[in-house]
């Protein structure tokens, strides 16, 4: 009996611009080069995929997702392409189960398959010079309506556990099979300190030159979880690529990869969880939060906030939570919300100074310090000032304060202080100080490789316009669009 068309697969189908008998040999190809000689797709098995939504058996469906990455230049997962994933364990669907059609939560046993899949294609579009975004981001309501029960529940209820030794084989998609093997607990350390490397390297520089080697490391370790270690050492390695798939989305973001960055949270989110650290997989959908605010999304970012708050769990450090806060409070100031953003940011600032330190923080939020509470505070009075002028000199206020407090290795963080104190300091009729702050953002920017830095000058761009008479902020003018080539600066004002 026919389901009906698969719009997701006809969509993408489009795009790609092939004929259906072009899909059909390019499948078999595929598949023979992935060892699978006996395949043997025509023309009328494509269009039952497509017009009367027929789901292909494996190897197929695996076999059109790495095809069309390729020709899309992005990664389309199986359920990209409209396609239930089949399971790879014994258990079966109980009868009128119905799978969430935006493939989530996934199921315990599939985390580490979905990770290991996601991190190939990357890395395969990575290796042919293919980099592409042309997707759209799913909706912050639609993640948080997905994932809200399952957040909130035992990672170990209602799963078919991996009994210890076992292993499953993650799809191939055209890359290399990782054979599941054991490793112990000095391997896990040494994966734990290039976390560590891997993260200073990402405060100080960007995300541009180091993402393709996290997300290298991302698909090892999604190859290690496919074995089955014992229940200490397997928390460690799901914590090791919570850290990495956090690290990669936060990368992607930097770079402009809008939907590979939210995959990648989404993925951070569902390994923390299986380790049984809720507080990171709550932080891991504050970062998907965050990417929200910067593309203007602030009421979907808002959705997230309150599942990240709410999934975090009771065991969530004060100073964890206060960061929590501050991103709500930034959506609450990018859509015009100043009373309920001055109570989200004093929430917070109790909430740090309440943190007694008698705890250690965990290692992703060693970073969040009173510089970072400050600068978050300005951005937040930087992005209301939009709407109230007056909140201008108080961004500039607690600007000044993340500066002098800034520790070194953060110049990613020091430049978004910068433009958050040069932007207040145009809003507040000061262009003096604002020349001064742009220029020293404009110095530091040529250290790093982040996108969202441009975003953020362009910002600061568009509020010079109106000093365009001013000989000292023309010059600036000009300097801003000689950092930023091919960019619409050129086009606005």
């Amino acid at each position: 009996m026919s389901k009906g068309p698969n719009t997701r697969l006809s969509d993408l189908f489009g795009l790609a611009g092939w004929s259906k008998g072009e899909l059909a040999r390019m499948v078999n190809r595929q598949a023979a080069a992935m060892g699978h000689h006996q395949l043997a797709t025509d023309t009328s098995r494509v269009r039952r995929w497509i017009d009367m939504g027929e789901t292909p058996r494996e190897p197929v469906p695996t076999v059109l997702a790495a095809l069309f990455t390729e020709r899309l230049g992005r990664v389309v997962t199986i359920e990209d392409l409209g396609f239930v994933r089949q399971r790879r364990t014994s258990g079966r669907q109980p009868d009128g189960v119905q799978d969430n059609p935006e493939g989530m939560p996934w199921a315990p046993e599939r985390t580490a398959a979905v990770l290991t899949e996601f991190t190939g294609m990357d890395l395969m579009l990575n290796r042919r010079g293919l980099m592409g975004a042309g997707v759209a981001l799913t909706a912050g309501s639609v993640l948080t309506n997905a994932m809200y029960d399952w957040l909130h529940t035992d990672p170990g209820a209602g799963g078919q556990a991996q009994r210890f030794g076992e292993s499953f084989q993650a799809d191939p998609a055209g890359f290399d099979r990782y054979e599941a093997a054991p490793i112990g607990a000095e391997e896990i350390e040494a994966l734990e300190r290039s976390v560590e490397v891997f993260r200073a390297w990402d405060a100080a520089r960007g995300g541009g030159l180091q993402r393709k080697a996290v997300v290298g490391q991302l698909n090892e370790v999604g190859g290690m979880l496919a074995y089955r270690h014992p229940d200490h050492l397997q928390r460690r390695l799901w914590g090791v690529a919570a850290n990495l798939a956090v690290l990669a989305g936060w990368m992607s973001h930097d770079v402009g990869l809008e939907p590979t960055a939210q995959k990648y949270f989404v993925i951070a989110a569902h390994a923390a969880r299986e380790g049984g650290d809720r507080p990171r997989a709550g932080e891991a959908l504050s970062r998907a939060a965050r990417q929200m605010v910067h593309l203007g999304r602030p009421g979907e970012a808002l959705d997230l906030m309150k599942l990240a708050k709410s999934g975090s769990g009771e065991e969530t450090l004060p100073r964890t939570r206060a960061m929590l806060h501050t991103i709500e409070a930034w959506a609450q100031a990018a859509m015009g919300k100043g009373q309920a953003m001055r109570r989200t940011l004093g929430e917070a600032e109790d909430l740090f100074v309440s943190d007694k330190a008698d705890v250690p923080p965990p290692s992703w939020m060693q970073h969040f310090d009173e510089a970072d509470l400050h600068g978050m505070q300005a951005l937040a009075y930087r992005t209301l000032a939009d709407h109230e002028p007056s909140a201008a000199p108080i961004a500039q206020r607690h600007a000044r304060e993340a500066l002098r407090l800034r520790a070194g290795g953060h110049q990613r963080s020091q430049i978004f202080d910068y433009i958050s104190m040069a932007s207040a300091c145009f809003i507040a009729d000061d262009p003096e100080q604002a020349d001064r702050y742009a220029r020293l953002a404009l110095v530091s920017m040529n250290e790093t490789s982040s996108h969202r830095t441009w975003d953020r000058l362009r910002e600061m761009y568009r509020l010079t316009g109106q000093y365009a008479g001013y000989s000292r902020i023309e010059d600036l003018r000009d300097e801003i669009k000689l950092a930023l080539p091919n960019s619409p600066v050129q086009q606005t004002v």
